[in-house]
Protein backbone atom coordinates (compact mmCIF):
# COMPACT_ATOMS: atom_id res chain seq x y z
CA UNK A 1 0.00 0.00 0.00
CA UNK A 2 3.14 2.52 0.88
CA UNK A 3 4.82 1.71 -2.45
CA UNK A 4 1.38 2.76 -3.97
CA UNK A 5 0.64 5.75 -2.51
CA UNK A 6 4.48 6.67 -3.08
CA UNK A 7 3.35 5.98 -6.87
CA UNK A 8 0.54 8.29 -6.57
CA UNK A 9 2.38 10.68 -4.73
CA UNK A 10 5.20 10.54 -7.69
CA UNK A 11 2.68 10.86 -10.62
CA UNK A 12 0.51 13.32 -8.77
CA UNK A 13 4.10 15.82 -8.93
CA UNK A 14 5.05 14.99 -12.27
CA UNK A 15 1.59 16.24 -13.31
CA UNK A 16 1.76 19.67 -11.47
CA UNK A 17 5.53 20.19 -13.05
CA UNK A 18 5.23 18.58 -16.06
CA UNK A 19 3.15 20.90 -19.08
CA UNK A 20 3.61 23.29 -21.41
CA UNK A 21 4.16 26.44 -19.06
CA UNK A 22 7.49 26.36 -17.60
CA UNK A 23 7.01 26.09 -13.47
CA UNK A 24 9.79 24.86 -11.44
CA UNK A 25 9.72 22.12 -9.28
CA UNK A 26 10.61 23.73 -5.98
CA UNK A 27 8.71 26.83 -7.23
CA UNK A 28 5.23 24.15 -7.01
CA UNK A 29 6.69 22.59 -3.99
CA UNK A 30 6.46 26.04 -2.17
CA UNK A 31 2.75 26.77 -3.56
CA UNK A 32 1.57 23.42 -1.95
CA UNK A 33 3.82 24.53 1.40
CA UNK A 34 1.83 28.02 1.47
CA UNK A 35 -1.42 26.82 1.27
CA UNK A 36 -1.07 24.46 4.27
CA UNK A 37 -2.56 25.92 7.75
CA UNK A 38 -0.41 28.54 9.66
CA UNK A 39 2.28 29.04 6.55
CA UNK A 40 3.20 32.46 5.34
CA UNK A 41 5.44 31.74 2.00
CA UNK A 42 6.39 33.87 -0.59
CA UNK A 43 5.87 30.96 -3.58
CA UNK A 44 8.13 33.22 -6.13
CA UNK A 45 4.80 32.14 -8.70
CA UNK A 46 4.25 34.92 -11.30
CA UNK A 47 -0.06 35.43 -11.12
CA UNK A 48 -0.06 33.80 -14.42
CA UNK A 49 2.25 30.90 -12.96
CA UNK A 50 0.00 30.67 -10.28
CA UNK A 51 -3.39 30.42 -12.34
CA UNK A 52 -2.26 27.47 -14.63
CA UNK A 53 -0.77 25.81 -11.37
CA UNK A 54 -4.00 26.01 -9.25
CA UNK A 55 -6.88 26.70 -11.94
CA UNK A 56 -5.68 24.36 -14.61
CA UNK A 57 -3.22 21.43 -13.65
CA UNK A 58 -4.24 21.08 -10.12
CA UNK A 59 -7.84 20.07 -11.08
CA UNK A 60 -6.97 18.21 -13.94
CA UNK A 61 -4.38 15.96 -11.86
CA UNK A 62 -6.96 15.36 -9.21
CA UNK A 63 -10.10 14.69 -11.59
CA UNK A 64 -7.19 12.06 -13.51
CA UNK A 65 -6.22 10.70 -10.41
CA UNK A 66 -10.43 10.28 -9.73
CA UNK A 67 -11.45 9.19 -13.43
CA UNK A 68 -8.10 6.55 -13.38
CA UNK A 69 -8.35 5.36 -9.76
CA UNK A 70 -12.29 4.50 -10.28
CA UNK A 71 -11.51 2.86 -13.72
CA UNK A 72 -9.11 0.35 -12.51
CA UNK A 73 -11.06 -0.32 -9.43
CA UNK A 74 -14.59 -0.68 -11.46
CA UNK A 75 -12.26 -3.01 -13.52
CA UNK A 76 -10.74 -5.31 -10.63
CA UNK A 77 -14.60 -5.71 -9.37
CA UNK A 78 -16.43 -6.73 -12.61
CA UNK A 79 -13.26 -9.49 -12.79
CA UNK A 80 -13.91 -10.61 -9.50
CA UNK A 81 -17.72 -10.69 -9.92
CA UNK A 82 -17.91 -12.23 -13.51
CA UNK A 83 -14.71 -14.61 -12.47
CA UNK A 84 -13.64 -13.29 -15.88
CA UNK A 85 -9.95 -12.07 -16.43
CA UNK A 86 -11.28 -9.81 -19.54
CA UNK A 87 -14.38 -8.26 -18.14
CA UNK A 88 -13.73 -3.82 -17.92
CA UNK A 89 -16.01 -1.50 -16.61
CA UNK A 90 -17.80 -1.11 -19.81
CA UNK A 91 -18.60 -4.65 -20.06
CA UNK A 92 -22.70 -4.41 -19.10
CA UNK A 93 -23.46 -1.33 -21.68
CA UNK A 94 -21.96 1.58 -20.10
CA UNK A 95 -19.88 2.78 -22.94
CA UNK A 96 -22.36 2.45 -25.46
CA UNK A 97 -25.34 4.02 -23.12
CA UNK A 98 -22.93 7.09 -22.49
CA UNK A 99 -22.13 7.44 -26.11
CA UNK A 100 -25.41 7.20 -27.67
CA UNK A 101 -26.47 9.98 -24.56
CA UNK A 102 -23.36 12.29 -25.37
CA UNK A 103 -23.93 11.75 -29.18
CA UNK A 104 -27.63 12.65 -28.49
CA UNK A 105 -26.36 15.68 -26.45
CA UNK A 106 -24.12 16.46 -29.28
CA UNK A 107 -26.13 16.44 -32.36
CA UNK A 108 -29.32 17.36 -31.07
CA UNK A 109 -28.24 20.19 -27.71
CA UNK A 110 -27.74 23.06 -29.85
CA UNK A 111 -26.03 25.61 -27.57
CA UNK A 112 -26.50 24.01 -24.48
CA UNK A 113 -24.63 20.60 -25.55
CA UNK A 114 -21.49 21.24 -23.27
CA UNK A 115 -23.71 21.94 -20.33
CA UNK A 116 -25.87 18.45 -21.36
CA UNK A 117 -23.44 16.19 -22.01
CA UNK A 118 -21.66 15.25 -19.04
CA UNK A 119 -26.00 14.34 -17.85
CA UNK A 120 -26.81 12.58 -20.65
CA UNK A 121 -23.86 10.50 -20.64
CA UNK A 122 -24.08 9.71 -17.13
CA UNK A 123 -28.42 8.81 -17.43
CA UNK A 124 -26.53 6.56 -20.64
CA UNK A 125 -23.94 5.01 -18.53
CA UNK A 126 -26.94 4.35 -15.92
CA UNK A 127 -29.33 3.43 -18.37
CA UNK A 128 -27.46 0.84 -20.43
CA UNK A 129 -26.58 -1.23 -17.26
CA UNK A 130 -29.82 -1.35 -15.91
CA UNK A 131 -31.28 -2.38 -19.17
CA UNK A 132 -28.67 -5.29 -19.41
CA UNK A 133 -29.49 -6.55 -16.09
CA UNK A 134 -33.63 -6.03 -16.85
CA UNK A 135 -32.98 -8.27 -19.73
CA UNK A 136 -30.80 -10.66 -17.82
CA UNK A 137 -33.22 -11.17 -15.22
CA UNK A 138 -36.35 -11.45 -17.89
CA UNK A 139 -34.78 -14.26 -19.96
CA UNK A 140 -32.80 -16.00 -16.83
CA UNK A 141 -33.50 -14.57 -13.68
CA UNK A 142 -29.95 -13.23 -13.58
CA UNK A 143 -28.81 -16.24 -11.65
CA UNK A 144 -25.84 -16.80 -13.95
CA UNK A 145 -23.18 -14.40 -14.83
CA UNK A 146 -23.14 -15.77 -18.08
CA UNK A 147 -26.81 -14.74 -18.49
CA UNK A 148 -26.00 -11.19 -17.76
CA UNK A 149 -22.98 -11.11 -19.51
CA UNK A 150 -24.72 -12.17 -22.88
CA UNK A 151 -27.16 -9.35 -21.60
CA UNK A 152 -24.88 -7.04 -21.56
CA UNK A 153 -23.36 -7.80 -24.89
CA UNK A 154 -26.71 -7.26 -26.53
CA UNK A 155 -27.42 -3.94 -25.06
CA UNK A 156 -24.06 -2.71 -26.07
CA UNK A 157 -25.18 -3.63 -29.67
CA UNK A 158 -28.14 -2.01 -29.91
CA UNK A 159 -27.00 0.79 -28.04
CA UNK A 160 -23.80 1.07 -30.47
CA UNK A 161 -25.97 0.70 -33.74
CA UNK A 162 -28.57 3.58 -32.10
CA UNK A 163 -25.44 5.83 -31.44
CA UNK A 164 -24.40 5.01 -35.33
CA UNK A 165 -27.80 5.97 -36.93
CA UNK A 166 -27.78 9.35 -34.93
CA UNK A 167 -24.40 9.82 -36.33
CA UNK A 168 -25.43 9.19 -39.97
CA UNK A 169 -28.38 11.34 -39.38
CA UNK A 170 -25.64 14.52 -38.09
CA UNK A 171 -22.54 14.04 -40.09
CA UNK A 172 -21.62 17.74 -38.65
CA UNK A 173 -21.31 16.26 -35.37
CA UNK A 174 -18.70 13.41 -36.03
CA UNK A 175 -15.81 15.64 -35.29
CA UNK A 176 -17.28 16.30 -31.61
CA UNK A 177 -18.71 12.80 -31.07
CA UNK A 178 -15.31 11.23 -31.82
CA UNK A 179 -13.27 14.04 -30.07
CA UNK A 180 -15.62 12.84 -26.68
CA UNK A 181 -15.47 8.84 -27.55
CA UNK A 182 -11.69 9.32 -27.36
CA UNK A 183 -11.29 10.83 -24.17
CA UNK A 184 -10.18 13.82 -22.13
CA UNK A 185 -9.56 15.71 -19.34
CA UNK A 186 -9.43 19.09 -20.25
CA UNK A 187 -11.21 20.85 -16.85
CA UNK A 188 -13.09 24.11 -16.43
CA UNK A 189 -11.82 24.09 -12.64
CA UNK A 190 -12.70 21.99 -10.02
CA UNK A 191 -15.89 21.72 -10.86
CA UNK A 192 -15.55 18.60 -12.50
CA UNK A 193 -13.76 17.57 -9.34
CA UNK A 194 -16.55 18.55 -6.69
CA UNK A 195 -19.34 17.04 -9.04
CA UNK A 196 -17.66 13.78 -9.50
CA UNK A 197 -16.15 13.10 -6.14
CA UNK A 198 -19.46 11.74 -4.29
CA UNK A 199 -19.84 8.97 -6.74
CA UNK A 200 -16.44 7.96 -6.44
CA UNK A 201 -16.06 7.96 -2.81
CA UNK A 202 -19.37 6.04 -2.45
CA UNK A 203 -18.32 3.81 -5.37
CA UNK A 204 -15.18 2.96 -3.42
CA UNK A 205 -16.67 2.40 -0.45
CA UNK A 206 -19.09 0.19 -1.18
CA UNK A 207 -16.41 -2.12 -2.84
CA UNK A 208 -14.10 -2.12 -0.40
CA UNK A 209 -16.69 -3.40 1.65
CA UNK A 210 -17.21 -6.11 0.22
CA UNK A 211 -13.56 -7.19 -1.06
CA UNK A 212 -14.03 -10.21 0.98
CA UNK A 213 -17.29 -11.22 -0.31
CA UNK A 214 -15.85 -10.89 -3.82
CA UNK A 215 -13.08 -13.52 -2.69
CA UNK A 216 -15.85 -15.73 -1.67
CA UNK A 217 -17.20 -15.21 -5.12
CA UNK A 218 -14.05 -16.90 -6.98
CA UNK A 219 -15.48 -20.34 -5.63
CA UNK A 220 -18.76 -20.50 -7.39
CA UNK A 221 -22.19 -19.45 -6.51
CA UNK A 222 -23.23 -23.01 -5.41
CA UNK A 223 -20.45 -22.93 -3.16
CA UNK A 224 -21.29 -19.82 -2.01
CA UNK A 225 -24.94 -20.59 -1.17
CA UNK A 226 -24.16 -23.29 0.77
CA UNK A 227 -21.67 -20.97 2.69
CA UNK A 228 -25.21 -19.26 3.32
CA UNK A 229 -24.46 -16.21 1.66
CA UNK A 230 -26.35 -14.79 -1.63
CA UNK A 231 -23.82 -14.47 -4.73
CA UNK A 232 -26.61 -12.76 -6.89
CA UNK A 233 -27.47 -9.86 -4.63
CA UNK A 234 -23.43 -9.49 -3.94
CA UNK A 235 -22.88 -9.16 -7.35
CA UNK A 236 -25.54 -6.74 -7.53
CA UNK A 237 -24.47 -4.53 -5.07
CA UNK A 238 -20.58 -4.74 -6.50
CA UNK A 239 -21.72 -4.04 -9.82
CA UNK A 240 -23.83 -1.02 -9.08
CA UNK A 241 -21.44 0.52 -7.26
CA UNK A 242 -18.52 -0.08 -10.23
CA UNK A 243 -21.23 0.80 -12.83
CA UNK A 244 -22.12 4.15 -10.67
CA UNK A 245 -18.70 5.11 -10.08
CA UNK A 246 -17.65 4.53 -13.57
CA UNK A 247 -20.65 6.39 -15.16
CA UNK A 248 -19.58 9.30 -13.12
CA UNK A 249 -16.29 9.22 -14.66
CA UNK A 250 -16.84 8.57 -18.04
CA UNK A 251 -19.51 11.40 -17.87
CA UNK A 252 -16.61 14.09 -17.65
CA UNK A 253 -13.81 12.07 -19.29
CA UNK A 254 -15.44 10.69 -21.92
CA UNK A 255 -14.27 6.74 -22.78
CA UNK A 256 -11.23 6.18 -21.68
CA UNK A 257 -9.71 2.33 -22.38
CA UNK A 258 -7.42 0.13 -20.79
CA UNK A 259 -7.15 1.41 -17.61
CA UNK A 260 -9.69 -1.29 -15.99
CA UNK A 261 -8.24 -3.96 -17.92
CA UNK A 262 -3.85 -3.76 -17.61
CA UNK A 263 -4.13 -2.06 -14.08
CA UNK A 264 -5.71 -4.79 -12.05
CA UNK A 265 -3.56 -7.69 -14.02
CA UNK A 266 -0.64 -5.86 -13.12
CA UNK A 267 -1.27 -5.20 -9.79
CA UNK A 268 -2.49 -9.06 -9.15
CA UNK A 269 0.99 -10.13 -10.59
CA UNK A 270 2.50 -8.36 -7.81
CA UNK A 271 0.40 -9.03 -4.84
CA UNK A 272 -2.18 -11.82 -5.82
CA UNK A 273 -5.13 -12.13 -6.53
CA UNK A 274 -6.76 -11.62 -3.15
CA UNK A 275 -9.08 -8.84 -2.97
CA UNK A 276 -8.24 -7.08 0.12
CA UNK A 277 -5.16 -5.83 -1.51
CA UNK A 278 -6.02 -5.84 -5.61
CA UNK A 279 -8.66 -3.47 -4.91
CA UNK A 280 -7.33 -0.35 -2.71
CA UNK A 281 -3.78 -0.68 -4.68
CA UNK A 282 -6.10 -0.69 -8.22
CA UNK A 283 -7.95 2.80 -7.38
CA UNK A 284 -3.74 4.20 -6.58
CA UNK A 285 -1.99 2.52 -9.60
CA UNK A 286 -4.81 3.36 -11.66
CA UNK A 287 -5.01 6.89 -10.39
CA UNK A 288 -1.31 6.95 -10.96
CA UNK A 289 -1.15 5.58 -14.44
CA UNK A 290 -3.89 8.22 -15.91
CA UNK A 291 -2.92 11.30 -14.58
CA UNK A 292 0.86 10.15 -16.21
CA UNK A 293 -0.63 9.41 -18.92
CA UNK A 294 -2.28 13.04 -19.19
CA UNK A 295 1.03 14.51 -18.73
CA UNK A 296 1.85 12.46 -22.15
CA UNK A 297 -1.33 14.02 -23.46
CA UNK A 298 -0.20 17.34 -23.10
CA UNK A 299 3.29 17.64 -23.42
CA UNK A 300 4.18 14.70 -26.41
CA UNK A 301 2.61 17.80 -29.22
CA UNK A 302 2.43 20.67 -27.41
CA UNK A 303 1.05 23.26 -27.35
CA UNK A 304 -1.38 20.89 -29.45
CA UNK A 305 -2.74 18.25 -26.92
CA UNK A 306 -3.47 14.47 -28.33
CA UNK A 307 -6.63 12.61 -26.73
CA UNK A 308 -5.92 10.85 -23.69
CA UNK A 309 -7.69 7.90 -24.69
CA UNK A 310 -4.95 7.38 -27.61
CA UNK A 311 -2.41 7.40 -25.32
CA UNK A 312 -3.84 4.91 -22.96
CA UNK A 313 -3.90 2.38 -26.05
CA UNK A 314 -0.79 3.33 -27.37
CA UNK A 315 1.01 3.08 -23.52
CA UNK A 316 -1.68 0.17 -22.53
CA UNK A 317 -1.58 -2.56 -25.46
CA UNK A 318 2.35 -3.26 -24.96
CA UNK A 319 1.88 -3.27 -21.21
CA UNK A 320 -0.94 -5.16 -21.60
CA UNK A 321 1.19 -7.63 -23.37
CA UNK A 322 4.25 -7.63 -21.04
CA UNK A 323 1.41 -8.72 -18.05
CA UNK A 324 0.26 -11.78 -20.73
CA UNK A 325 3.61 -12.80 -21.42
CA UNK A 326 4.54 -12.63 -17.43
CA UNK A 327 1.26 -14.60 -16.87
CA UNK A 328 1.97 -17.17 -19.27
CA UNK A 329 5.86 -17.42 -18.20
CA UNK A 330 4.96 -18.20 -14.10
CA UNK A 331 2.72 -21.12 -15.16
Amino acid sequence: MLAGMAVLVAAGAAGLVLGPASIGAGDVLGALVSRLPLVDLDTGLTTRQSAILWELRAPRVVLGGLVGGTLAIAGATYQGAFRNPLADPYLLGAAAGAGLGATLAIAYGGVGSATLLPVAAFVGAVGGVAAAYTLARTVGGARSSATLLLAGVAVASFLTAAQTFVQQRHAESLRQVYGWILGRLATAGWSDVVTTLPYVVGAVVVILLHRRLLDLLQVGDDEVRALGAHPERIRLVVLAAATLGTAAVVAVSGLIGFVGIIVPHAVRLVVGTGHRLVLPLSFLVGAAFLILCDVGARTVLAPAELPIGVVTAAVGAPCFALVLASVKGAR
